[in-house]
Order: structure tokens, then C-alpha cells, then sequence
């Protein structure tokens, strides 16, 4: 009964990571479709650490575009 048990929490455990990618990638491409309804001239900020950064639309796009495609990486390696 105790190998169930064993068993049962690794596999709660992917799902719940599987859960919780699935939520980032959503948040990613969220984002990615803001972003690609603003202006290009128009100056959008972007967080690194506690400080945040005025960058171009153009280049907090590509950022999201890593972000979304390690995401799906990660994702598929859990499948």
C-alpha cells in the first residue's frame, strides 16, 4: 500500500507541473498578442531582477518568443 501511495505523488506532481506550464505558456502568448497591438515606436517597459527596463516593442517580443518556445520545451519533456 505504501508503493501506491509512493507511485501516486510523482505523478500529481507532473501533472501539477504540466498544470503550471501550461498557465506560463498561456501568460506568453498573451503577451506576445498585447504587445503585437502597440505601436512599434512605442516604448514599453520590461522587468529584470527588481529594476525595470525601457525596451522597444520589437525586442520585448522576441524575449517572449524565447520564453514561449522554452516553455513548450519543457513541457514536451514532461509528456
Amino acid at each position: 500500500m505504501a508503493t501506491a501511495a509512493a507511485g501516486l505523488a510523482p505523478a500529481k506532481e507532473v501533472v501539477e507541473k504540466k498544470v503550471e506550464l501550461l498557465k506560463e505558456i498561456r501568460a506568453h502568448e498573451v503577451a506576445i498578442a498585447e504587445l503585437d497591438n502597440l505601436n512599434p515606436s512605442r516604448a514599453v517597459y520590461q522587468k529584470a531582477g527588481n529594476i525595470f527596463f525601457r525596451k522597444s516593442v520589437k525586442s520585448v517580443i522576441t524575449t517572449e518568443q524565447k520564453q514561449l518556445d522554452q516553455a513548450k520545451a519543457r513541457l514536451s519533456k514532461l509528456k
